[in-house]
């Protein structure tokens, strides 16, 4: 029997009511009290319901992953502290000293590091290769290889991975294919209706969508890997905030809206570019001029997403010039906000590549990745115009 001593130590419980709250409750609590040893045995072990220390989960992640499950056709997925602590339990929590993994060679800055730098002294070798080309994958796999972890649409430079060729390439060979979908989001591509075996997202962004959450998602088809990932994220402390839940639950509540205009937006402001003296070069999946635009609509169904990038004549001098001419834009390494905001990758998100690495990916000093909001557009053409002039 439950101990109801009274005690002014503990919390007073919730009011009974007869109706419900129409929001989630936020509920920050560490730690969660239950009644006897046997009771909190039968919780650990899943014959209750319940929680215990929050770092083990708490209601408010639990709702955003349902949410996201929802979303993604999936079932089991695990909220984290960010997008990259997502990536780390794909990379981490699964593999083990002696496996090899293969990256996509284009891949967000922090991705491309802990590919580089940190798997390999934890004894977890890697390589990487081009996503759209099916044979250098295949020439880079090993008998150790497990996984393969591409971007759908890549960061900054957007390009698009044969995720059909990849995963019938993995499944082949036995080994996971794990997918970023960030940037196309289940609203424009849904990974497992494809192939993978895992799915990443770094909620933070469009998701969530208003700059004030920091949260990663990852879950897979096998429930016995998504044991092994929550294992991991718990016991490495990526648990995630309960605010940052709650007012991600807030955000996915008006995603589709807001993506579905923010992609509207971009495919006007990508067209809109390249009309503009002064820009050398303009990346949007779905343009005619993009070499994997085939592919791209294949898999997106026509879809694109709401990230343009391009590249400004001149370097450094100019990428400075153009910044400061943008009037009403947030320079900010950060995508996916209500308002549109303004990236500069060599500064940024792959300022740990050398300049020739970044050379190599195309990330020239001029390059620019924009995050396109909900402004009307015709205010964006106007903005960009100005912005070009000036760093021309």
């Amino acid at each position: 029997m439950k101990n109801s001593r009274p005690s002014i130590m503990r919390p007073h419980g919730i009011p009974d009511s007869v109706s419900t709250p129409v929001a989630t409750p936020l509920s920050p609590s560490v730690v969660y009290a239950s009644a006897h040893p046997d009771e909190l045995d039968a919780q650990y072990e899943g014959k209750l319901q319940g929680y215990t220390y929050s770092r083990e989960g708490h209601p408010n992640a639990d709702v955003v992953a349902k949410r996201l499950d929802a979303m993604e056709g999936a079932t089991g997925g695990v909220v984290v502290g960010s997008g990259m602590a997502a990536v780390s339990c794909v990379l981490m929590g699964l593999l083990q000293s002696g496996d090899h993994v293969i990256g996509a060679d284009q891949l967000y800055g922090r991705s491309l590091r802990l590919m580089k730098e940190d798997l390999p002294r934890l004894g977890i070798s890697t390589s990487l290769a081009n996503p759209s080309d099916i044979d250098a994958v295949r020439a880079a796999i090993r008998p150790e290889t497990k996984l393969v972890l591409v971007e759908v649409v890549s960061n900054p430079t957007l390009a698009v991975a044969d995720i059909t060729g990849l995963a019938q390439l993995c499944h082949e060979k036995g080994i996971l294919l794990a997918v970023d979908n960030t940037f196309t989001t289940p609203r424009a591509f849904k990974p497992f209706e494809h192939g993978a075996d895992i799915v990443i997202h770094s909620v933070t962004k469009l998701l969530a969508g208003h700059s004030d959450v920091m949260l990663g998602y990852v879950v897979a088809k096998d429930p016995a890997l998504n044991d092994r990932m929550r294992v991991f994220s718990v016991t490495t402390g990526m648990t995630p905030s309960p605010f940052d839940c709650w007012l991600a639950e807030r955000g996915l509540l008006s995603f589709d809206l807001r993506y579905d205009r923010a992609e509207a937006t971009a495919k006007d402001l990508a067209d809109h570019l390249a009309t503009l003296p002064g820009i050398k070069r303009v990346i949007y999946p779905t343009r005619e001029d993009h070499p994997d635009q085939a592919r791209a609509l294949a898999l997106l169904g026509g879809r694109g997403c709401n990230m343009v990038s391009f590249e400004l004549n001149g370097g450094r001098e100019a990428a400075n010039a153009f910044a400061r001419a943008a009037e009403g834009l947030n320079f900010a390494p950060t995508l996916g906000d209500v308002g549109t905001t303004l990236s500069h990758p060599a500064s940024s998100s792959h300022r740990a590549l050398s300049a020739d690495n970044r050379a190599a990916l195309g990330l020239h000093e001029g390059f620019f990745r924009v995050s396109v909001g909900l402004e009307e557009p015709e205010l964006l053409r106007r903005i960009f115009a100005d912005a070009v002039s000036a760093a021309t």
